[in-house]
């Protein structure tokens, strides 16, 4: 590898993770090799990759109100307004490029790029999924070019639940699995992909371990006073309680969830309210409430365009157990 660089010199460009091994030697080096490394540079008329490069379509007052553009993406995302916030983000994709912008420019870039991989993700189709898996792979990469680490491993999280949806359920629990444990992430975030590890084992039928990996959870949210999170938890253990057939328990868990934290959103609406319907058409004595419960989610998630959540709705309506 070091003869290539040596033969082609500028012609050529370490791949992301040479890059990487690069800096991290570099980072270590004692102050007399940086400064000599440092002098061949000026010597050769070279850049170092991590050198801020200049933005002349971006001025300051530009970045000010791209970011507070990004702030407004976020809210909307999180309401489901998919419309405003794809108009938000696309402003700045279409004007600039990723040459042209110094640090500050990208890391705003890789954030806007993010953004538009949730709203793909939260819409959930087939096509939107593929997309999104390459814009978070495009993200993924400047955050780990611009030395982030924390951003480039919450990425991965979200890769890991794009795998869930796409019914890689093996596959994203090994991912949950390993990022549980990994300390580039926030303690919240390592007790989330916990809590998902519990949900692709539950998706393949392994309730048992899936019930402790979600208990576990809702105890540590429960510690770190994130009052939402562990509701999400009591959730998922009324749906692994109804798929191990413990009707008591499920309706125990759900209404746990409901009493414990009003909906923010459309898409948390729809959750819940779909966990709640797939419990009730379990049982034939509650199985029309279910229904109707899932009629108005089904309404919802189609005026919101959450095509997942609908798909997901279909399921449990097209079983024939439950018609």
């Amino acid at each position: 590898m070091t003869s290539k660089w040596e033969k082609l010199l500028t012609a050529t460009e370490p791949q992301p993770d040479s890059q990487a091994i690069l800096d991290t030697a570099l980072a270590r080096a004692d102050s007399s090799t940086s400064q000599r490394f440092e002098r061949l540079l000026i010597e050769q008329g070279s850049k170092s990759k991590r050198q801020p490069r200049k933005a002349p379509a971006v001025s300051a007052a530009d970045y000010e109100t791209w970011t507070d553009d990004v702030e407004r993406a976020m809210v909307c995302v999180s309401r489901q307004d998919f419309g405003f916030a794809g108009s938000l983000l696309e402003r700045w994709l279409q004007r600039v490029q990723p040459r042209d912008l110094d640090e500050r420019g990208l890391y705003l870039y890789a954030r806007s790029l993010t953004l538009c991989g949730d709203m793909r993700r939260l819409q959930g189709t087939v096509q939107d999924l593929m997309t999104a898996k390459g814009l978070y792979a495009d993200a993924h990469s400047m955050f780990i070019d611009l030395g982030i680490p924390r951003r480039a491993a919450q990425i991965e999280l979200t890769q890991a639940i794009v795998a869930e949806m796409s019914s890689k359920l093996t596959a994203a629990a090994s991912q949950y699995d390993a990022l549980a444990e990994d300390k580039r992430l926030s303690t919240c975030d390592r007790v989330r992909a916990r809590l998902w590890i519990g949900t692709a084992l539950s998706k393949q039928g392994c309730y048992e371990p899936a019930i402790g990996f979600m208990r576990s959870a809702a105890r540590e949210f429960e510690n770190l006073a994130e009052p939402e999170d562990w509701a999400v938890a009591q959730q998922k253990l009324a749906l692994a309680h109804r798929g191990e057939g413990d009707l008591t328990r499920a309706l125990h868990y759900i209404e746990t969830a409901r009493s414990a934290v009003s909906p923010k959103s459309p898409l948390e609406r729809i959750q819940l309210d779909t966990a709640h319907a797939h419990i009730l058409v379990t049982d034939r004595a509650t199985r029309d409430e279910g229904h109707t419960l899932l009629a108005g989610a089904a309404a919802t998630a189609d005026r919101y365009g959450l095509r997942h959540q609908l798909r997901s709705i279909d399921n449990i309506r097209d079983n024939e157990e439950y018609a």
